[in-house]
């Protein structure tokens, strides 16, 4: 029998495991178990090296679900992330993340959706390596802003938050116009496009303003 497995990862204490499952209960997932490492990094370790990261190769089998609120819980490094979604993808194994119900699975085999479904893949786990980046950089401009005035070295605050962010860079994905992007989040067309043109700059002010 089937079954749909959530793998969350919970790297900071700014996030939460139960947010997390509560979005995918609430996404309309019906869940067989949940799966999480805490504490780990999605940028120096790899999926399969973490402690339960490692739980989901050995669990999951063909017709399985696995579940993710967004790729970068499954990492924050471009190649592992694409290797461990292909890898599952071989396995019979179908990958959906909470945020806009995205579905990455092996079964077409016409090359056009192939080519469409891996581009996908590419530019989500570009942007999660891009965030991982961003963050970085922004947290050594701190240490050095710690220096003299905090507020000249944030800018300006975004005018939105990380869920809305994913959202927007997920209908970007799938090519969505910038109309739309703007009608369902509720965004400037001005703000939408920052994000599709500099999405480096956008994560570096998400990273300066995160709590």
């Amino acid at each position: 029998m089937s079954q749909t497995i959530l793998y969350a990862r919970v790297s900071t204490t700014d996030q939460n495991l139960e947010h997390q499952k509560s979005q995918a209960v609430a996404a309309g997932f019906h869940l067989d178990e949940v799966i999480a490492d805490h504490g780990v990094s999605g940028v120096n370790t790899k999926l399969a090296e973490r402690p339960e990261g490692k739980r989901l190769y050995d669990k999951l089998r063909r017709g399985d679900v696995l579940v993710v609120r967004w790729v970068d819980r499954l990492g924050r490094n471009y190649q592992d992330v694409t290797d461990a979604i292909r890898d599952f993808m071989r396995r019979g194994v179908v990958i959906r993340t909470v945020i806009n119900n995205m579905t990455f699975d092996g079964a077409t085999t016409d090359p056009m959706q192939e080519a469409v479904r891996d581009a996908l893949i590419a530019f989500m786990a570009a942007t999660a390596q891009a965030q991982a980046e961003a963050t970085k950089e922004a947290q050594k401009a701190g240490i050095e802003a710690s220096k003299g005035d905090p507020r000249k070295y944030r800018g300006r605050k975004p005018s939105y938050n990380r869920e809305t962010l994913e959202r927007v860079q997920a209908m970007l994905a799938e090519e969505a116009s910038i109309s739309a992007i703007a009608r369902v989040t509720g965004l400037s067309r001005q703000a939408v496009l920052r994000i599709k043109d500099d999405p480096v700059k956008v994560e570096t002010a998400m990273a300066k303003w995160a709590a």
